[in-house]
């Protein structure tokens, strides 16, 4: 008797679930929020107007987009698929899933300020030892190639590896905008008319009523082949046919006629 574990979707927790509990301590989504929220994010929130509909907030777009395209997820369909998805953007989302519309228009619309303030993430983690913030790399190779050891300190040092970054930047920016402009369905989402989990259901069973006699037809000619086979015997499996026994009646006819038998 199999013994597996027992799984359960339908029952829902008994207490509301905390995003912060999912992530592990040591997780760069972490430190990507830690750092956006020392940010002054002042110039973006200001930009707002205060009536209408609630915008989400610039923190958490900021977020999206450090995290996403340092983790090499570009296009604003697969950023807003990832906060379903992926633990880590549903932490810097906090549970929340701004449409692939929004995060695309606050990229385009904030673009020299999201740059400037991605390059501040990444000197910071810099500063604090960390030396790769998802695929950017953060250790000034490229600079080093370049400077001498003893103006490793230097402002002009410095000044090097912020351009360096800043051009890192710009292309990071340059590739979500060339992932949006090529809007080719990722084959993660089902038709629309099959979103509803009644629906599916209904039309799955539906499916399986009119699939199980064209089953059961193919079943019973597997089986009549089966049946036929063994009776008769395939081809292949026919025995070989066995040469005349030394003495009877067709071997003495043979050894008489050694001509015919060549033919």
């Amino acid at each position: 008797m199999s013994n597996f574990r027992p799984f359960d979707r339908d029952t829902g927790y008994l207490l509301p679930p905390s995003v912060d509990e999912w992530l592990p301590q040591k997780h760069l989504a972490r430190f990507v929020v830690e750092v956006i929220a020392g940010l002054d994010l002042s110039a973006l929130s200001r930009s707002y107007r205060g009536t209408g509909s609630a915008f989400y907030h610039p923190a958490l777009l900021l977020g999206v987009l450090v995290y996403g395209y340092a983790t090499g997820v570009f296009s604003s369909r697969k950023l807003e698929r990832a906060t379903y998805d992926s633990v880590a953007f549903r932490f810097i989302a906090a549970n929340d899933h701004p449409d692939h519309d929004t995060i695309a228009a606050f990229r385009r619309r904030f673009l020299p300020q999201i740059e400037a303030l991605f390059v501040q993430v990444l000197l910071l983690a810099r500063e604090m030892g960390v030396l790769k913030l998802g695929t950017v790399g953060l250790d000034g190779t490229r600079v080093h190639a370049n400077a001498s050891r003893h103006s490793a300190l230097s402002y002009d040092h410095a000044g090097k590896l912020e351009a360096q970054l800043q051009a890192e930047v710009a292309d990071l920016m340059a590739k979500a905008e060339a992932a949006d402009q090529v809007d080719i369905p990722d084959g993660m989402s089902i038709p629309d008319e099959l979103a509803r989990r009644e629906e599916r259901l209904s039309r799955l069973a539906e499916h399986g009523r009119r699939s199980r006699p064209a089953r059961r037809n193919a079943s019973n000619g597997s089986r009549q082949i089966i049946r036929r086979n063994s009776r008769h015997g395939t081809p292949r499996q026919r025995p070989p046919a066995r040469s005349p026994r030394a003495g009877s009646r067709s071997h003495r006819w043979r050894r008489r006629c050694p001509r015919i038998r060549s033919i």
